[in-house]
């Protein structure tokens, strides 16, 4: 993603870079998660409030899904700085989410769905479990081909490091993911009923 080289600990030690800034993502999920975080750090949501959040991250969501498919499509067609771009406006929509879920979680609560057939049910449990894996997954590879980015030309992208195989990987999972997610949102919150827990 950059066009020059860049010098420093980040491109010394990607890796290293990498598990420190996964920690700290994790860290705040679990910490959301866990009430580790203090509650006044979040104000105190509406299910009004909660349900404007969860539209609000659904269109990031969407959003961030086109951007990283146009990314995709772009370095295929060896469009490099429209690649770059793209990716970088992903992470940081990426970045929006995140701010907007762990609002809405230590904030609000979570809505479940009620009310749809069995089958559906049981699909919807499917598609949301792969979304919160692969969620999870793929904030290393995803942390690890944006580093390798932001601190090698496109030329060293290409010949000395594994950016081209893992940042496939990333995209995959996290176009994969993004995706679930969306359509989980849709059947919670416009195809069946849900109950919310507070």
């Amino acid at each position: 993603m950059a066009t020059a080289s860049v010098s420093g600990p980040m491109r010394e030690h990607p890796a290293a870079a990498t598990a420190v800034l996964s920690v700290v993502g994790y860290g705040l999920v679990i910490g959301t998660f866990a009430g580790l975080v203090p509650q006044s750090v979040f104000p105190d949501l509406s299910l009004q409030q909660v349900n404007l959040l969860s539209h609000a991250i659904a269109g990031v969501n969407t959003v961030a899904t086109v951007v990283l498919v146009l990314g995709w499509r772009w370095i295929r067609n060896d469009e490099v700085e429209k690649h770059a771009a793209a990716m970088a406006s992903a992470f940081g929509l990426i970045l929006v989410f995140l701010v907007l879920y762990l609002t809405k979680i230590g904030g609000g609560g979570t809505k479940e769905m009620v009310g749809a057939p069995q089958l559906v049910y049981y699909a919807y449990l499917a598609m949301l479990a792969i979304h919160i894996i692969l969620s999870i997954v793929a904030v290393p590879v995803v942390l690890y081909a944006l580093i390798l980015g932001i601190t090698h030309t496109p030329a060293e992208l290409r010949t000395e490091t594994p950016h081209k195989r893992v940042g496939r990987i990333a995209a995959g999972s996290w176009i994969l993911s993004l995706s679930l997610g969306v359509v989980t949102y849709v059947m919670l919150n416009w195809v069946y009923s849900y109950e919310f827990v507070a």
